[in-house]
């Protein structure tokens, strides 16, 4: 321990070692409603995950859950069941968890298109969770005043439009959506397969936004019938939330032309049921997740179709995805990565593409690549160096070009001239507020911070209804907490919760999945799945509290933490930053020697909650405590 770094707790401190929460864009209280799920309340789990999220159930299914990647239990060493280490733990499967209680009591379930009751719900735990029913108690209270119903433009009906017009509906305004797409939804019905993502559950969350009020309309084109300058004139603000929707080329020899199709262009006819000629042998360049999507939306299309099946079974079809990346880099999910391994995409890493190449008669007949030694440079920007030297031709009939999306923002060329443009198609916008150069022009989704996430997509989207509201009615939005620490007596965890491996969320077998087209990968867990995997979460709302005055510095408390996550050391030993010397000032004064003093140091990333600190303490100076913020909101 010395020379170990210390970090003195501050205001945030406890709200911060909730990291699945801090880590997901709009602050969804992933540890209010798993807990939920392992103490069987399942109906509050559903509205503590519902609260600040209008896609939660979308999200259950295809979220990026990046809560998941914060999750302490993924940290932590795991024990088997006879004690012994058995390496660092998983994290706690949130997502699927988040999609058990939706399946139980989201609109898929209920078949009703709103919430009831929603604004009387007081989660255990509100850490920022229940934003919409704080929403909402807070108008009916009188401490947030309604707008008067003006009315606001969103150009495109993704997860960023619809995000920003559900909390705008809310927040006492008439929100009118256009989509050029004859469905709603963006990219979560156009992009998302349907075996990821079954279009019943976007059809019923959609239907709870519009129940709010939300005014939806389907294939209109903005600049086509309908122009830009005309929705400034008619609307009191207007939010551009397109999505980056257009696939990217590459500029290769021979690209143009038939055979040859972008990745978002074939999702989108496969999603829309367009017909879409694909041949036997497919080439899918793209090391991403839309790259993944495009190589299994193929393979189900080739095994679907009967008159490639015997050639599918005998060998002359296939899939093939070619990345620059090597495995291990490849921006893909590792669900992803594995799932189509099982499914039968053929994965080539390591390749970079020169040319296509095609006949006389101008059909693809394969497509060129040389090796890629490295896709980043030290700083890890972009930066490939090729081996001119090592090249290869892969024979296909079809490529599919999934390297990337641009959105489409032509429709500014009539009313937007105002709107600058920092590249063409990206508008320059106030990374807070969204605001563009133009009054009254506010952007949101990929426009807002590129192509990311879905959470980060509804995190855009309610942040520029905030930006809205503001702008129309001239009053701030502001949350107000109110902090608790309520000391737990008697906490204990559930017998053997530390030694529990992660759940594996049932899946159906590769032959399943490839009967049809929409047949669904993913399960979903049980009740009592759920409940077990649940179980697993360490409750880091809950932590241990050491009162120093009653303190003896026995070591007791160390001596008998099973992951080793206490230890006392003398101050003399820790390397002191402003913070810690400031705090040891005002303990000790200036005069103290540090090396007849101690502080007991704790490794959050290695405590599990389990209390075995607070029950050997001869002293009691150790309390469970669980850390509370009820919210609501105000304008001003």
């Amino acid at each position: 321990m010395s020379g170990a770094r210390v970090e003195v707790p501050g205001e945030n401190y406890h709200q911060n070692l909730i990291s699945c929460q801090v880590a997901c864009p709009v602050h969804t209280d992933a540890r209010g409603y798993v807990r939920a799920i392992a103490e069987g309340r399942f109906n509050d789990a559903y509205l503590i995950a519902r609260g600040p999220n209008p896609f939660a159930s979308i999200c259950g299914r295809v979220c990026g859950a990046p809560c998941e990647a914060a999750c302490r239990r993924g940290k932590v060493p795991r024990v088997d069941d006879d004690g012994e280490f058995a390496g660092i733990d998983r994290p706690v499967s949130i997502r699927a968890l988040k999609r058990f209680v939706c399946e139980l009591h989201g609109p898929e379930a209920q078949g009703i298109a709103v919430l009831p009751g929603i604004e009387n719900f007081q989660p255990p735990v509100a850490a920022n969770c229940e934003e919409m029913a704080a929403l909402l108690r807070s108008t009916l209270d009188g401490r947030l005043a309604r707008a008067n119903g003006e009315r606001v433009a969103i150009i495109g009906a993704g997860p960023a439009g619809l995000s920003a017009a559900h909390d705008l509906a809310l927040l006492g305004l008439k929100p009118v959506v256009y989509e050029s797409e004859s469905v709603p939804a963006g990219m979560l019905a156009v992009g998302i397969p349907a075996y990821r993502l079954p279009r019943a559950v976007i059809e019923n969350e959609v239907n709870v936004i519009r129940a709010l009020g939300v005014d939806i309309r389907c294939g209109v084109t903005i600049g086509k019938g309908i122009s830009f300058a005309t929705l400034r004139a008619d609307f009191a603000a207007v939010v551009i939330a397109v999505g980056a929707k257009s696939s990217r080329g590459l500029g290769l020899p021979g690209e143009a032309g038939p055979g040859v199709f972008g990745g978002v262009d074939l999702l989108r006819s496969v999603s829309l049921g367009e017909p879409v000629q694909v041949g036997r042998n497919v080439v899918v360049v793209g090391g991403g997740n839309v790259a993944y999507d495009v190589a299994r939306s193929v393979v189900r299309q080739i095994a679907f179709d009967t008159a490639r099946t015997a050639a599918r079974l005998a060998g002359t079809a296939k899939v093939q995805l070619v990345s620059l990346e090597g495995l291990e880099e490849m921006p893909a999910d590792t669900v992803e990565i594995r799932e189509g391994d099982e499914e039968g995409v053929e994965r080539l890493n390591g390749w970079g593409p020169v040319a296509i190449e095609r006949d006389r008669a101008g059909a693809v007949t394969g497509i060129r690549f040389r090796r890629c030694l490295r896709v980043y440079d030290e700083n890890r920007r972009f930066s490939p160096l090729y081996d001119d030297g090592d090249v290869m031709t892969v024979a296909c009939d079809s490529v599919m070009l999934a390297v990337g999306q641009a959105p489409q923002l032509q429709f500014l060329e009539d009313g937007g001239a105002d709107v600058e443009q920092f590249r063409p198609g990206w508008p320059k916008a106030d990374a807070k507020t969204l605001a563009t150069t133009a009054p009254g022009v506010f952007v949101a989704g990929d426009l807002a911070h590129g192509t990311r996430l879905l959470i980060d997509a509804v995190a855009s989207g309610k942040a520029a209804a905030r930006s809205v509201y503001q702008y129309i009615t001239g009053r701030a939005l502001t949350a107000h907490a109110v902090t608790s620490h309520l000391v737990q007596e008697g906490y204990r965890r559930e017998r053997g919760y530390e030694s529990i491996g992660r759940v594996s969320v049932p899946l159906a077998t590769p032959e399943e999945r490839l009967n049809h087209p929409e047949a669904l990968v993913e399960i979903g867990y049980t009740a009592a799945m759920a409940t077990r995997e649940a179980s697993r979460c360490l409750d880091c709302g809950v932590t241990p509290v050491f009162d120093s005055a009653r303190c003896v510095l026995c070591g007791g408390c160390a001596d008998v933490c099973p992951t080793l996550c206490l230890k006392l050391a003398p101050l003399s030993e820790i390397v002191e930053g402003s913070e810690m010397s400031a705090a040891i000032l005002a303990a000790l004064g200036p005069e103290e020697d540090l090396s007849l003093h101690s502080a007991i140091l704790k490794d959050e990333d290695r405590c599990i909650r389990c209390a075995a600190c607070a029950m050997r303490c001869p002293v009691d100076a150790i309390t469970m405590e669980r850390v509370t913020y009820t919210y609501s909101w105000s304008s001003q």
